[in-house]
């Protein structure tokens, strides 16, 4: 018997092979881009935190400071501490390199890190960093002034060759400064570009005498490092802004920030899984529907009713397992084209910089197989339970159609519920699990109450249409056959439900993020350092004399400086940004109108200095409008800066949208950060120009400032433009153009959807119109046209479709207001308003409706014919 079955189940798929091929991709498709993220993360990931343990070597701890530099005389206390056998000093600087000569590109150079260290310690706590003398040079030459050492990668983006046999002269730009220097030869270090010098060349160099970024510590044999950290942050003299931290906390912190947006790009690969479901759902259910003479028969040879819930569940097996080998096939090779295309940064901007080699994991790919193969179980469950639960002799004499799906809807009522309850419930471990359950929850609750909702609304349409038989004709029927129109369309609610939730998220995000750009551009003109455009960070500071110089330009009118810097105040966490502009009466600024506040700010108390922080601190770190910030003022500690007047004592005033800066950003006047920092260094400039100012002027003139100053502090007159000027409007324009191509894939996506819903569609009215050829023999029989028929049909399907889009867009808007308000803030802790579409709405249920009409006319073609009308003679 299992071999008949075996050889009836192997016919069936080979029979429709464009039937079984269609669900074969759904499931392939869907498995393909949740594999695929997932391996270019994990690439990625790895590669970073190889990068980060080869650079930061294997120390027990390391000492870093929250805001600033450490003093370096810290390290002469640690170093001799009877706990620590071996410290090691590290100062970083980012820099821009380039030849000394102009370049004909134009562009501004290689940024990189530039780390200074002691070349007799090193070695041992980060033997990636200890510099190695190329061929031939003088081995003290690591001890030398002005003499560097490069990572491979360094090597590669400046196209120097590896193994150099003399010294290459390079130029180091940070700001508006430059300086010489010489390639003595290489180190081992993988990752993004980085240079290593000795560490006391480097603070003179840069003038950062008596300053450290940070300090690695090798504890004693036998020493416990929690014991450790207590001892060491008990000294005397322990400066408020040092951070202990674990070595392996800079991966685990870019691990746990990129999370959540690894979750939701997994999330959303899934839709095409999840819809696929469906359509191996209907695909099943279509082959009961067809084969029910044939099961009926095999049922009467002696198969019994679990065989051939069996039968059917192999089939939608053998459909899952090719989906998924394909999927991890494909997804595996979209991976790999992405990590030599793009590195390992999918839009996120986690992974700047790395480039990593795809890493292929046997475990994940079983688990995505096994998802893949679920999902293709799941959808041929219930077409499974209805070939089980046929009456064979019933089915042999054509009485009733097989329904699959009916018995969902019990529970639809309690999954609603459990969604809505669910959406309640606080994220884990950064990650909206809870959410994302409810929309799942949400989608399979609504689909399970299709029968109730066609019934209902077709109960009360068919009055009004009893002079009008065709129609009514068409509602009675699709009323009264309401389990079979919730199958037909339940691919259509689930894939429409999806796209409309897209739709109305990707929509309210983007005016959010417009209003956003409105708010935090209100200059029309800014400048800022070229090296900024290579990623130069600290490199493209510029000193606040431009801002002075530019300021007393009779083309401007008023000048903002602005600046950004980071502040660690948890080893756990990445850095908090922070962000000083001028908000003061004086400078004709005003926090409620130059930040994007939610709510308006609170009167700060006498004694305190006001601070603005993003909706990310406000998750992240528990604070609170109105409450003073005792770590952040912490981090600005008497001795952490110097040329400071008082402690800090900060007043958290107010709450603002930040979009740009997932890990949370504090705002504060630009007079109170150099009241506390002494540091005026600028990043950018936000220009006002005199009406009727010549702009390229304006732009010549500022350039000419930067180049006086440069030449002023002693270095040579660099090639190339110094500032790159940016309009607000060209701004916003960028943005807005690295936001659509950023969710290019939801609308690639939920055309996918679609589609498949549509085929969906299809193939349940195949089903269900091959099934009643004596139904149309008869309507002939009774002087029914054949354009008739295919109206009744074409009705059936209308009705049907137009209460699935109905359905799929109240659902879609359910989904819609779960992922703006509750999935959004949870994994990257910012809020937006929403934002209906209409007319785009509309517009897709709309197209939805006149597909599955028209779907339903062609599916009626074929069993309108001469066919049906002989057919009835099988019943004489």
């Amino acid at each position: 018997m299992w071999g008949l079955l075996r050889t009836f189940s192997w016919h069936t798929l080979c029979h429709h092979p464009w039937r079984s091929l269609a669900a074969v991709v759904s499931v392939m498709l869907g498995v393909a881009l949740a594999f695929a993220v997932h391996l270019i993360n994990a690439s990625a990931l790895e590669e970073f935190s190889q990068a980060v343990r080869t650079v930061n070597g294997e120390p027990d701890l390391e000492v870093r400071a929250s805001q600033g530099t450490l003093p370096e005389a810290l390290y002469a206390t640690l170093a001799t501490h009877p706990l620590v056998a071996r410290a090691s000093p590290v100062l970083e600087l980012a820099v821009v390199a380039a030849p000394p000569a102009p370049s004909d590109t134009g562009k501004p150079g290689v940024p990189m890190r530039l780390l200074g260290v002691d070349a007799l310690q090193v070695g041992a706590l980060a033997p990636g960093l200890a510099p190695r003398v190329r061929s031939g040079g003088d081995r003290l030459a690591i001890l030398a002034p002005g003499a560097v050492f490069l990572n491979p990668a360094a090597q590669q983006a400046l196209g120097l060759p590896a193994d150099a046999d003399t010294a290459t002269p390079l130029v180091l730009a940070s700001g508006l400064g430059r300086s010489s220097v010489q390639v003595e030869g290489r180190v081992q270090a993988p990752g993004a570009p980085l240079a290593v010098m000795d560490l006391g060349a480097l603070q003179h160099a840069w003038d950062r005498a008596g300053q450290l970024s940070r300090i690695d510590l090798q504890l004693r044999p036998g020493t416990d490092r929690v014991a450790a950290r207590v001892a060491l942050q008990a000294l005397p003299g322990w400066p408020a802004q040092a951070v202990l931290a674990e070595p392996g906390d800079a991966g685990q912190r870019i691990s746990n920030l990129s999370r959540a947006y690894r979750v939701n790009l997994t999330v959303l690969a899934l839709v095409a899984l999840f819809t696929g479901a469906y359509l191996v759902f209907s695909v099943l259910s279509l082959g009961v529907t067809q084969r029910a003479p044939q099961l009926a028969l095999l049922a009467v040879l002696g198969a019994t009713p679990r065989q051939r819930l069996g039968l059917v569940l192999a089939e939608s097996a053998a459909l899952g397992l090719a989906g998924s080998a394909a999927g991890l096939a494909l997804g595996t090779g979209l991976a790999l084209a992405a990590l030599r295309l793009l590195g390992g940064d999918l839009g996120g901007g986690y992974f700047a910089g790395v480039e990593p080699p795809l890493r292929w994991a046997p475990a994940a790919a079983a688990l995505y197989g096994l998802l893949g193969l679920g999902a293709a179980l799941v959808g041929g469950w219930w077409p499974a339970r209805a070939a089980q639960r046929l009456a064979p002799a019933a089915t042999l004499k054509g009485l009733g159609v097989v329904q699959a799906g009916g018995g969902l809807r019990w529970g639809g009522a309690c999954l609603l519920v459990m969604g809505l309850v669910l959406t309640a419930s606080p994220p884990v471990a950064g990650m909206a699990l809870g959410a994302y359950v409810a929309i799942g929850l949400l989608l399979v609750g609504g689909i399970a109450l299709l029968p109730v909702l066609i019934q209902a609304a077709l109960q009360g349409v068919a009055p009004h249409l009893s002079r009008h038989p065709l129609a009514m004709l068409a509602v009675e029927r699709a009323r009264r056959m309401h389990g079979t129109a919730a199958v037909a369309v339940g691919g259509v609610v689930a894939s429409l439900s999806l796209a409309v939730a897209l739709t109305v998220m990707v929509t309210s995000f983007r005016g959010s993020v417009t209003q956003w750009l409105d708010v935090v551009l209100p200059s029309p003109l800014y400048a800022r350092s070229a090296l900024a455009a290579g990623g130069g960070g600290d490199a493209a500071l510029l000193p606040a004399a431009l801002a002075d110089a530019v300021a007393r330009l009779p083309e401007v009118e008023r000048v903002h400086p602005l600046r950004a810097s980071s502040v660690q105040l948890d080893a756990a966490r990445p850095p908090l940004t922070l962000l000083s502009r001028p908000f003061g009466a004086a400078s004709g600024g005003d926090a409620a109108r130059l930040l994007p506040l939610v709510g308006n700010p609170l009167p700060v108390p006498p004694g305190r200095i006001a601070v603005y922080v993003s909706e990310a601190v406000v998750d992240l770190y528990g604070v609170r409008p109105g409450q003073d910030w005792p770590a952040l003022s912490k981090a600005f500690g008497p001795e952490a800066q110097q040329n400071q007047a008082q402690p800090a004592h900060f007043f958290i005033a107010g709450v603002w949208r930040d979009y740009a800066r997932q890990a949370g950003a504090v705002a504060l006047d630009r007079a109170d950060h150099l009241r506390l920092t002494g540091d005026s260094r600028i990043s950018d400039l936000a220009l006002w120009p005199r009406d009727g100012a010549d702009l390229a002027a304006l732009r010549d003139a500022i350039e000419a400032e930067a180049r006086s100053l440069a030449q002023a502090s002693g270095g040579a007159a660099p090639p190339g433009p110094l500032i790159e000027f940016a309009s607000a409007t060209a701004i916003r324009e960028r943005s807005l153009q690295i936001f659509d191509r950023s969710f290019a894939v939801t609308y690639w996506l939920q055309a996918v959807a679609i589609a498949i819903g549509l085929f969906g569609v299809a193939a349940s009215f195949s089903a269900q119109v091959l099934a009643r050829r004596k139904e149309f023999g008869l309507l002939a029989h009774l002087g029914l046209t054949r354009r008739q028929i295919l109206a009744v049909v074409a009705g059936e399907g209308l009705a049907w479709t137009a209460l699935g889009a109905l359905a799929g867009t109240g659902l879609g808007l359910a989904v819609s207001v779960v992922l703006v308000h509750v999935v959004n803030p949870q994994s990257f802790h910012w809020t937006m308003d929403l934002a209906l579409p209409t007319l785009r709405l509309l517009a897709l249920a709309a197209a939805v409706v006149l597909a599955g009409t028209v779907t339903a006319w062609l599916a009626g073609r074929a069993a309108a014919g001469r066919e049906a009308v002989l057919a009835v003679k099988e019943d004489w």
